[in-house]
């Protein structure tokens, strides 16, 4: 039977729409209330949850006419523990009380050499009370560790009146605790700040009128209003309107589509022109805000295969360290070099390096724009040999740019069937109409027509009288069914250039068709150098998948310079080609931006998620950019080799110091206080090195222009 979260769960008071219950967890899960917070607001009808962790009382507010007490109560029975409970249920010590024990120990250690012999012991061990006790916890629980290593070592100095060495090392522990957790702390931050919602009012219609609610008020059931320029708030049906909704972040699609009654609309894609009324099916809290705040408080807390593997290494030298003060004493009878072994170890160094060196890459990682999910994602990005690309968002820009203009009437130059259409089209706010009024503005003679007011239909194009002649600009529907323009002499042509996978713009003059713009998803400038950078920091092979026309892919993995490419995928077979070149031993890095990229994003080794990429997307991801610049890739390989090289170096300087100081202090050589700085005064400098991220590479930007668009005649 699977485990449950409560253990007990009573009725304490209830009426309509309120319940309190009196609750109690199983002992080996959660008790972190921000936790049962978030588990019982994904109820179905939950409106607010109150937690009061010291009564373990649990206030619920729901909609009474979507659920009741009884029914929450069967629910909250029936949830399973998190996936990754805070270890222990222990709340992490604040950065007030963690920067007090480095003020505390740092004052004694200042204060070591004039205070009053008698206040000199007390003062020691109060400072080490609780180092000491976590060391007792430690050895009742798991034996010898470096915890227990270190806390005899402040033990035996203090036992031997050497107050000096006792607060150093207290001092340079509770400091390295505190630099982690800062920057520990820093990088959750900008996390939160990255996931936060788009937006945190939404309209609504509730009894007739419409109204403007916080983002979290939202619930099932309820009809949410969606205009022009707003960010789709929830998963549900369209009811009514007709909208062009651009849903490239969630299905990588540059080329918005209409959404009118029947269809579905999803969170995270933008209402570029028009108004929906949306029947809301799956909103944030329900949805998605639980594994949003479960991500922010998980993702640090996983470590590194290397960090991991530091931490045991820095357990096994303890016994060593022990045992060579035992050597020491049967060789020696001295207890000055027993003493002056046990001052020094390798565990601090080791154990502390390591995380602070990944910590430091993540936070200088989020001043470069780029967020880090966790010291394994650069572990496992130094280790990546293939890289492979999505193409629409990722390599290429996501917007669309003309590159041709071909004209069926050879009184019109494609200079003006440019112009003309921009002419009508500048009043358009539309990424496609947008793209023609930048064409027109690049032309060596840009001219405006004069025109008539501009008629806008919604989701088709526009129309307008220039010089006592009908204009149309728009879609083929709208050119050959509204418009009643016949194409057909120019079908063949036409369906050339849509095979190719390029948009077609089309424009309608006098009642024939004049012309057509064409319109492609623009390669990002500085793609090509990124490419070029990946192949000099070690990646051996790099790959383009892609939905696209395969012709189209060909020819941008041949502008790129790519190995391989891809294309005609849909969403399942790009994970699929992922699993195969896995089997064959690659190590993957993965970039893309799209819902359709989130099963390949999470299955290879390392997912890259772009910084317009959908929600689940970049949940998927280890790896996010915070901005839109391709660039910031090969700057987080960079970053991530550096780190690697960071942490051996660290090691290395570890071992040869530390196996130094302790070969010196068994010979004589050192006494405990000369030891205990060696020792302390090394670690804090490795420390240091780790934290200030010696080594690692500098923010570079690389920007180039857009090339002008192709102007073409069609010859008839």
């Amino acid at each position: 039977m699977t485990a449950t979260w409560f253990a007990k769960l009573e009725t304490v008071h209830r009426n309509r729409g309120r319940v309190r219950f009196r609750y109690r967890c199983r002992k080996t899960t959660s008790f972190e209330p921000r936790q049962i917070s978030r588990a019982a607001e994904a109820i179905k009808g939950v409106l607010t949850v109150k937690v009061n962790p010291a009564i373990c009382a649990l206030v619920i507010e729901y909609e009474a006419g979507m659920t009741d007490a009884d029914t929450l109560a069967a629910a909250l029975l029936a949830l399973p523990p998190p996936a990754h409970p805070l270890p222990n249920g222990k709340v992490l010590a604040s950065d007030a009380a963690r920067l007090g024990a480095v003020a505390m120990s740092g004052a004694t250690l200042l204060a070591s050499r004039n205070l009053q012999p008698a206040l000199q012991m007390p003062v020691a061990f109060g400072t080490a009370v609780p180092l000491l006790g976590e060391a007792i916890d430690d050895f009742l629980e798991k034996g010898i560790t470096s915890h227990v290593l270190e806390a005899l070592a402040v033990a035996i100095s203090i036992g031997r009146h050497d107050y000096l060495a006792a607060n150093t090392t207290s001092f340079l522990l509770a400091l390295g605790e505190y630099l982690e957790h800062s920057i520990a702390r820093r990088s959750d931050d900008l996390l939160k700040h990255l996931l936060e919602p788009g937006s945190r009012e939404v309209w609504v219609e509730r009894d007739g009128a419409e109204t403007l609610i916080a983002a979290q008020d939202v619930i099932v059931g309820d009809t949410v209003i969606a205009a022009t320029g707003t960010v789709i708030p929830v998963d549900g049906t369209v009811l009514g309107g007709e909208a062009l909704v651009n849903e490239a972040t969630m299905t990588g699609e540059s080329v918005p589509v209409v959404r009118r009654r029947g269809n579905k609309a999803l969170s995270g894609t933008l209402v570029e022109e028009g108004r929906i009324r949306i029947y809301a099916e799956q909103v944030g809290r329900q949805a998605a805000a639980s594994r949003i705040a479960d991500l922010v408080e998980q993702s640090l807390t996983v470590k590194s295969e290397t960090q991991l593997e530091a931490s045991r290494l820095a357990d096994k030298t303890v016994p060593l360290v022990l045992a060579l003060a035992a050597a020491t004493w049967l060789i020696s009878r001295d207890s000055e070099r027993v003493a002056a072994v046990l001052q020094a170890d390798y565990s601090c160094a080791l154990k502390l390096a390591t995380p602070v060196a990944f910590k430091s890459a993540m936070y200088r990682a989020g001043q470069s724009n780029i967020l880090v999910k966790g010291a394994n994602a650069l572990e496992r990005l130094a280790k990546a040999d293939t890289f492979v690309f999505d193409k629409t968002g990722t390599l290429t820009s996501g917007t669309l740019q003309v590159t041709d203009s071909i004209t069926f009437n050879r009184d019109y130059t494609p200079e003006d069937l440019i112009n003309l259409a921009a002419s009508v089209e500048e009043h358009y706010f539309h990424p496609l109409a947008q793209a023609v009024v930048e064409a027109a503005h690049s032309l060596d003679r840009h001219q405006h027509f004069h025109h008539q007011e501009v008629e806008f239909v919604v989701a088709h194009g526009v129309a307008s009288v220039i010089d006592g002649q009908r204009i149309v600009v728009g879609s083929r529907h709208f050119i050959e069914d509204d418009e009643g323009i016949a194409i057909d002499e120019y079908r063949e042509v036409l369906d050339k250039i849509h095979a190719e996978g390029k948009t077609l713009l089309y424009i309608g003059f006098g009642g024939k068709l004049l012309g057509v713009l064409v319109l492609t998803d623009t390669i990002r400038p500085n793609s090509a150098a990124m490419i070029a950078r990946l192949r000099t920091l070690g990646v051996k092979r790099i790959l383009m998948l892609t939905g696209d026309h395969h012709d189209r892919a060909r020819l941008l993995a041949e502008e790129l310079g790519l190995d391989e490419f891809r294309a005609g995928l849909l969403p399942h077979e790009k994970a699929q080609i992922l699993e195969e070149l896995a089997g064959q031993g690659a190590r993957l890095a993965f970039i893309g931006d799209g819902v359709n990229d989130a099963p390949a994003l999470s299955g290879s080794l390392v997912g890259i998620a772009m910084h317009r990429g959908a929600d689940i997307a970049r949940l998927a991801a280890d790896i996010t950019l915070l901005e839109d610049d391709i660039a910031r890739v090969a700057d987080a390989r960079a970053l991530a080799l550096a780190t690697a090289r960071l942490i051996d170096s660290n090691f290395k300087l570890t071992a040869g110091l530390n196996t130094g100081i302790l070969s010196a202090a068994a010979i004589g050589w050192l006494n405990p206080i000369k030891a205990s700085m060696l020792h302390n005064g090394s670690t804090i400098a490795i420390l240091l090195r780790a934290l200030l991220g010696g080594g690692m590479p500098s923010k570079t930007q690389t920007r180039a222009g857009r090339p002008p668009p192709k102007l073409k005649r069609s010859t008839r």
